[in-house]
């Protein structure tokens, strides 16, 4: 199966510090793969890599066949490369419904010359609005979507942070910890709606949750130090002594 996104011996160094070092990853289309490691791994610079964030020293990032490797983080969205963050990023006075139909506006904008930007007007944009309920339906959101972001409970906004990226129609979506600061029974909603999600896109997790991570991925690799450890299912993982010993712990 051909890989969807790809980093061919990809190189990351702030001076002399290498925090990504000849990595070669590969997702194919419809994966749920996860990245792991011990913090300081390199894992989040990696994502900023992948979404045009951070320029690589070396290497290269490919979508879908093209090499993104130049492009702005804005390209790659409209490529179809779309991600979440640690910490939310979202807008606390607007509702969700509100927020998901401004990105599906603009996602719809981006293809329009300058004059029909000027006449696309937010109010009448029932399509817009009818997707945007339906995004928030599907990702159990639909009974909050008339209140102010700021007041949901924070795995409601974490979930909206993933209709966020969603509303773009990504073919990859990156999640960088979504579970991070969610209660246990707010986690599992969750990860039950991202298993629930299309295997029109495939997913590149990171989660230090080990117990989500075996529960949804069907791969998974360990980075240590900017470099790829190994790469394999879960049993394979967790039988690796090597993993064990570096990130796991040898009782796992």
């Amino acid at each position: 199966m051909s890989a969807v996104l790809e980093t061919r011996s990809l190189c990351k160094a702030f001076g002399g510090l290498a925090v990504t070092q000849d990595l070669n990853l590969s997702l194919a289309a419809g994966a749920r793969h996860a990245l792991i490691g011990p913090n300081g791994a390199g894992k989040t610079t990696l994502i900023n890599q992948l979404t045009g964030v951070l320029r690589p020293s070396s290497g290269s990032v490919w979508l879908d066949g093209a090499d993104i490797t130049r492009m702005a983080p804005h390209q790659r969205v409209a490529r179809g490369l779309s991600r979440t963050f640690q910490i939310n990023s979202l807008f606390p006075q607007l509702t969700p419904l509100e927020a998901v139909t401004n990105v599906i506006c603009e996602r719809e904008r981006a293809g329009l010359s300058v004059l029909q930007r000027r006449f696309f007007r937010l109010s009448r944009r029932r399509a817009e609005i009818d997707e945007a309920y339906a995004l928030l339906e599907q990702l159990n959101l639909a009974q909050d979507c008339l209140r102010e972001t700021r007041t949901l409970a924070y795995g409601k906004q974490r979930l909206l942070e993933m209709a966020l990226a969603l509303a773009a129609r990504p073919k990859v979506l990156l999640l960088d910890e979504p579970a991070a600061g969610v209660p246990e029974g707010e986690s599992d909603e969750l990860f039950e709606v991202l298993g629930a999600l299309s295997t029109d896109i495939s997913i590149l997790l990171i989660e230090h949750d080990m117990s989500l991570v075996f529960r949804f991925a069907a791969r998974i690799t360990v980075l240590v130090c900017g470099a790829e450890l190994v790469t394999g299912t879960p049993a394979e993982i967790a039988d690796d002594p090597r993993v064990r010993e570096v990130y796991l712990g040898k009782r796992h």
